[in-house]
């Protein structure tokens, strides 16, 4: 239930760091286009106060009466539609220049700080004789009439101003009936566009934006490492109070049966019969020395095998590795002689000298050797090998138990920690037997690694120094 609740609470920390994420994306969108919206506006204004100039106004009507007298020529049938634009382009080519040079001059006076193109279009030219419309041009029937500027695509700039012309002009029409002329008033709505565009303006933007952007990313990763940073010390934490858990109830289990037994005990001696019987006696006194030497071996066990490798105090001495590694074998054998197991062994030929803590190195290979006999088959084999590397002294204690998952192996020699089978321990114990092992071969200045495959065993390698 309990590691259910952790991952509800990882699952909803994600789903929050995320939607912070999404937050904080959407509002350095908004700030973006916000910030283009400025851009765009200064730059409207900018260009604005150029086009309102007497240099603008004299080409504006340079163009529009040579544009108005087309416009006659094909009220007198004098033009088919299409020649009204076309013979007005020539116009406005030659314009183009003077309009380019005059508007660059312009635009180097307001030091913008960065390079735009402008371009003024016309959008549509419409003929009205009283409810009647006649459309000369339209940008619904195909492109922008090109007017003046730099002539760019329209999806790369950004319209800054409409403007709609209507106009009256008089003229003299003539009569194909009796040929005499007369006045007429020709009606005329011409609208046009002008569109800027910055070039790179999205590179300034987001220069504008660097520091907020900057910020926004440092913040951002810093509450993901946080995250993370909590939810690893999390599992730790979580980690950890389950191998506490585990060690008090295992503790509490090994301690149980010798507590019992001096209660039995204890009672009994209380018993007048056997008070009476010096045998009984005896052995009663027997058993509570046996159980109390057990209650101390244990005790013993929790405050010596928790030491680590910088607080183990060594008695160096030298031994002869081939005398030394058979009296720990059949010391070994002695120990689980109830046991059946298959113990074989191939120990350095040429004779070694080690200089190392007997007591403590003996009782760091047995709890090596202890863990294969708890995990290992029915039939239970044992493989010991030593061997000369150089200047180091390699044992190789191998057995063919249960083994050790992958996932589990950089663990294994962390203290009170044990190997579990989904949630219980098949094997009783304290989890201390390897964590041992591992800071009594550091004290030496060696190592210990392990090598092990479900199913079919583990190695325990372990590397000393010859001294």
């Amino acid at each position: 239930m309990k590691r259910q609740k952790i991952n509800i609470l990882i699952v909803t920390s994600v789903l929050a760091l995320l939607a912070l994420s999404a937050i904080q994306g959407y509002l350095i969108y908004n700030t973006y286009q916000l910030k283009k919206d400025v851009f765009i506006k200064e730059t409207k204004k900018a260009v604005s106060s150029i086009d309102n100039t007497k240099e603008m106004d004299s080409l504006a009507e340079l163009w529009y009466n040579s544009l108005t007298e087309n416009l006659v020529a094909y009220k007198k049938e004098n033009y088919l539609k299409k020649e009204v634009i076309t013979r007005f382009k020539p116009l406005t080519d030659s314009l183009n220049a003077a309009f380019k040079n005059y508007y660059a001059k312009e635009i180097n006076k307001v030091s913008l700080g960065y390079d735009l193109k402008y371009k003024k279009t016309i959008q549509s030219i419409v003929l009205f004789d009283n409810d009647d419309r006649d459309t000369i041009f339209s940008r619904q029937a195909g492109h922008d009439f090109f007017l003046f500027g730099e002539n760019f695509p329209d999806e790369e700039g950004t319209m800054i101003s409409k403007a709609r012309w209507f106009t009256e002009h008089d003229y003299e029409d003539n009569d194909t009936s009796n040929g005499e002329g007369f006045k007429a008033t020709l009606n005329i709505e011409i609208r046009t566009q002008d569109t800027i565009n910055v070039i790179g303006w999205k590179r300034i933007i987001i220069r504008q934006m660097a520091s907020l952007f900057m910020f926004s990313v440092i913040l951002l990763l810093f509450v993901v490492v946080l995250f993370f940073y909590s939810i690893k010390i999390l599992i730790k934490q979580k980690r950890i109070v389950d191998v506490r858990n585990d060690f008090i109830n295992n503790i509490t289990h090994e301690l149980k049966t010798p507590l019992a037994t001096l209660a039995i005990v204890s009672k009994s001696l209380r018993n007048k019969k056997i008070q009476d019987s010096a045998v009984s006696f005896s052995n009663s006194l027997d058993i509570l020395d046996r159980q109390n030497n057990r209650l101390h071996k244990l005790i013993d066990q929790v405050m010596n095998n928790t030491l680590g490798s910088e607080e183990i105090i060594l008695s160096k001495e030298k031994v002869q590795d081939d005398q030394y590694f058979t009296e720990v074998i059949e010391d070994f054998k002695l120990s689980v002689e109830n046991d059946e197991i298959a113990f074989n062994y191939e120990l350095e030929l040429k004779k070694v000298a080690l200089t190392i803590d007997k007591f403590l190195f003996t009782t760091a290979l047995f709890n090596i050797m202890e863990n294969a006999v708890k995990y290992g088959r029915e039939k239970k084999e044992i493989h010991l090998k030593t061997e000369r590397k150089e200047n180091a002294y390699q044992i190789l204690i191998r057995d063919n138990g249960i083994g050790i998952p992958e996932k589990e192996q950089h663990k294994i020699f962390e203290k009170f920690y044990r190997v579990t089978t989904g949630n219980v321990h098949e094997v009783k114990g304290l989890g201390l037997g390897l964590f041992y092992a591992n800071q009594v071969v550091r004290a030496h200045h060696g190592s210990i690694i392990l090598e092990s495959v479900p199913n079919i065993g583990t190695t325990f390698i372990i590397t000393i120094p010859i001294l």
